[in-house]
């Protein structure tokens, strides 16, 4: 999962805690501020979150649990115009982090279905439910998870990544010839310190960073060589640059950063001292959305920031919960996000009408930040 690499099971959860916040300062906004028609699109299933938008703005991909015999995500396309929804994934094994490829018919996403043990693990998985045993919902990286691309024309799949360790949460750039994604790899390709073993059974995230390679899988490099989770890259909307966000050694604390293709010009653009993640552009490239348990490590709410990072964020939504995975449209007039506010504790897919030039408005107010 992008929270993408699964932050948002963890932290539906509660498993991932953020530092004491300090005290906050009556809002000077409200969610209908910016956000109206606010409606659910997603009912199916025990949960559904991650929806991306298609270029041309008529379908969402995204994930969700409902697939007959498999207890974990699948990936399905929604097409918005005549509410038809259709599998893309193969039915088994894990899946996560769908993306559209502009410019070809072809989806990106990560599965584990090639692992002859997947079967498996979806046996033991219904089995442990049927028990009546109860467990936190919790992401485990599996190091199986690879990337592919689906073409929809022929509903074939390209592998594109090979390597151990947990490779997800990937995105296409504008023009469709690169894509960004993390990947857990360092975990299992060197010597480890006996210290880093153990790190690696109780967290393999920490061993997560950034790599960007060509649309074919060609050319993978690695971006980032910080201790810590670093996942879910996205592209700006002139695709110089990308965004993602950086957890701190311990995986308390996480911050939006952005850098060049090439890994240089890294830059922090949010200091919330908190959990903040799952960034992504609004189209206009003028201010970036993102979420943040700022709050309250159990109350994820939506902000917004500037590109540059020189202002405060600005909070978007006002609901208990989650309210996370923000994606505008292509056309920057719609958002949608993954929210439980609909009750039960896990996620669904919500749309709603975006009010781009309230959101300028609220950022040229907001108090510088440095």
């Amino acid at each position: 999962m992008r929270i993408a690499g699964g932050i948002f099971a963890v932290a539906l959860a509660g498993l991932v805690w953020a530092a004491p916040m300090a005290a906050q300062p009556a809002a000077s906004f409200e969610e209908r501020d910016f956000l109206s028609r606010v409606r659910r699109l997603t009912v199916e299933g025990r949960r559904a979150g991650e929806g991306y938008w298609s270029p041309d703005g008529n379908r969402l991909v995204f994930q969700s649990e409902r697939e007959p015999g498999n207890p974990f995500y699948q990936i399905y396309v929604l097409d918005l115009n005549v509410g038809e929804t259709k599998r893309i994934s193969p039915g088994h094994g894990k899946t996560t982090c769908a993306f559209f490829r502009p410019g070809r018919p072809q989806i990106l996403f990560s599965s584990t279905h090639h692992d002859p043990e997947s079967r498996a693990l979806q046996q033991a998985e219904l089995d442990f439910r049927a028990s009546g045993q109860e467990r936190r919902y919790a992401w485990d990286y599996d190091p199986e998870m690879d990337l592919y691309a689906y073409d929809e024309p022929t509903g074939t799949y390209t592998r594109l990544t090979t390597a151990r360790g947990y490779d997800a949460e990937a995105s296409y750039s504008p023009d469709g010839e690169w894509i960004a994604f993390s990947s857990m790899r360092d975990g299992y390709e060197r010597p480890l310190s006996e210290a880093e073993q153990k790190q690696l059974a109780l967290d393999p995230s920490y061993f997560g960073e950034i790599y960007i390679m060509k649309a074919d899988g060609s050319g993978q490099t690695r971006l980032t060589h910080t201790p810590g989770y670093d996942g879910g890259p996205f592209f700006s909307p002139d695709g110089t640059r990308i965004i993602w966000r950086q957890f701190d050694e311990q995986g308390l604390i996480a911050d939006i950063w952005t850098m060049k293709l090439d890994g240089s010009d890294k830059r922090q653009i949010t200091d919330f001292k908190s959990m903040s993640w799952a960034p992504y552009y609004h189209p206009s490239g003028e201010y970036v959305l993102f979420s943040s348990n700022k709050l309250g490590f159990e109350n994820f709410e939506i902000f917004m920031v500037d590109a540059a990072g020189t202002k405060e964020p600005v909070r978007v939504t006002y609901s208990d919960g989650f309210d996370g995975l923000p994606v505008p449209s292509p056309d920057g007039k719609r958002i949608a996000f993954t929210s439980s506010r609909s009750g039960g504790g896990a996620g669904q897919i919500f749309l709603a009408q975006w009010d781009h030039e309230a959101a300028l408005a609220a950022i040229r107010l907001a108090p510088s930040r440095r």
